[in-house]
């Protein structure tokens, strides 16, 4: 049998990080299988659809490298793949169910519909519809919401990731299978596309496990076969008490992306975000997730968000494409995270800084505040010198002479390499006796009054003999 899975997300907004984990592992399972995934769009919720939130799925799916089999953009023999565009179609499954007498169209309005439920209410009892199924009901057609007419009985099923299951009758009811607009409703819809375009696992989150009895319901009174059923777990917010939400700082997955997060590292962290091979291993290529995936690994509960990890993890990933793909590779990526004032500099100049920097990144969008400069002077700010943990015990004039002393060594150096001005750096500190963290600190922050730079000798070559003698008198003479 070949493995058929799908992602069925709703345009209704940014994707999120929930999203697409739910994406990730039936991707993930259809490659391992050469089985086949689909991409449906589930469109049928007029009142929450937002215009573009289609093409953004895609673009993102495309960005994390999970091309789809069929779907928009690349079609397929099981279209169309847009729950708007198939009307027609739930309209005659439906048919079906009204002709076997389990479905009936339900004119009974919202507000008759509120007093059973305060009634039940005041009972103290749970609402079911059936309870108040109503006895002489038209002839359906559209523009009359339709029912289906549950027949209450136990059903067992099995959860890829749960186990067992089992519910008793009385979660059965008569749930809307087409909404007053023509419009089929997710609980209706899904198991006919499902149906129709042969999907055999169908992932989804947790929160529809207690509506999978109803499911159930739907497959048997259609004589159609049950997919294999898989329910992931949430993922939890960082407090690990409550379903991770917008809220909890969670960013949508293109803002991540915008931020400098390779795609690699997002793909990576969402498949072990409540998945792991029993090792311990934490980096992972797509094709090690492929071939390593498995259902059974899906842990059942809750998996909690940890952006630290991420960026952690992206780092690794920064590092692991240098020194595994070369420079120009990681380069080529840094595209649009460049400080304003590296507008006009040239590309080897620029791949020269990253070179150097590229092992203290968390993400791309740290060159902008780590790189600022390499491209321009520094604002000096004497205070930075005087008062570092290093510095503070010398005196200004110490600082001024030391500075100086740097200067007149540098400026006497035969060529300016990385080897050389290490060499000098060295016999610096033999010379004055200082110990590297004051010499070493000095210079440093003099060239860029920054938090941060790269090893010494090696900002000193990217910034060149000229611009570092410069930077150096001037924070002398500001001392």
């Amino acid at each position: 049998m070949e493995i058929v899975t799908r992602f069925a997300p709703s345009p209704t907004g940014y994707i999120h990080i929930g999203n697409v984990r739910s994406a990730i592992y039936p991707y993930l399972l259809a490659r391992q299988s050469g089985g086949k995934m689909i991409l449906r769009i589930e469109d049928t919720d007029r009142a929450r659809y937002v215009e573009g939130a289609t093409e953004l799925i895609e673009d993102t799916l495309e960005w994390l490298g999970l091309n789809w089999d069929e779907g928009p953009i690349v079609g397929g023999p099981n279209g169309p793949y847009f729950q708007s565009e198939r009307q027609d179609i739930y309209h005659a499954w439906a048919r079906k169910l009204i002709s076997m007498g389990r479905a009936y169209a339900d004119p009974t309005p919202p507000e008759k519909i509120a007093e059973y439920r305060e009634q039940c209410n005041k009972a103290k009892t749970p609402f079911l519809y059936r309870n108040f199924r109503p006895t002489d009901t038209p002839e359906w057609q559209p523009g009359i919401p339709l029912r289906f007419k549950a027949e209450p009985k136990e059903y067992l099923w099995h959860d890829e990731v749960m186990g067992d299951m089992h519910a008793g009758p009385e979660v059965l009811d008569d749930i809307i299978l087409i909404k007053k607009d023509g419009f089929p409703t997710y609980n209706f819809a899904h198991i006919v596309d499902d149906a129709e375009m042969g999907v055999t696992y169908v992932m989804r989150g947790v929160e529809y496990l207690s509506s999978t009895p109803n499911y159930l319901a739907i497959y048997e009174a259609l004589g159609l076969k049950r997919p294999k059923l898989v329910s992931l777990p949430h993922i939890l917010a960082p407090t690990g008490n409550k379903k991770l939400g917008k809220r909890d700082g969670a960013k949508s997955v293109t803002e991540y992306r915008d931020d400098g997060v390779l795609a690699e590292a997002m793909l990576n962290y969402l498949a072990c975000l409540g998945w792991n091979d029993g090792t311990e291993q934490e980096i992972y290529t797509k094709p090690e997730l492929i071939e390593r995936f498995s259902l059974d690994r899906i842990q059942s509960s809750g998996a909690r968000y940890d952006e630290a990890k991420l960026f952690w993890l992206n780092g690794q990933w920064i590092r692991k494409i240098f020194t595994e793909q070369g420079a120009e590779a990681l380069y080529a990526r840094t595209a649009g995270f460049w400080p304003e004032s590296a507008a006009t500099a040239s590309d080897e100049y620029k791949l020269q800084v990253l070179s150097i920097i590229y092992d203290r990144l968390k993400t791309l969008s740290d060159l902008r505040d780590m790189t600022a400069y390499f491209f321009s002077d520094p604002r000096i700010d004497t205070d930075m010198l005087i008062n570092n943990k290093f510095l503070k015990k010398l005196s200004e004039s110490e600082l001024e002479e030391l500075l100086k002393l740097s200067v007149a060594r540098l400026t006497a150096l035969p060529s300016w390499d990385a080897g050389t001005l290490q060499d000098a750096l060295n016999s610096l500190l033999a010379d004055t006796g200082k110990k590297p963290a004051e010499l070493f600190s000095l210079i440093r922050i003099s060239l860029s009054f920054a938090a941060f730079s790269p090893a010494l000798h090696l900002t000193l070559a990217v910034l060149g003999r000229d611009t570092s003698l410069a930077r150096l008198n001037a924070a002398a003479r500001a001392i």
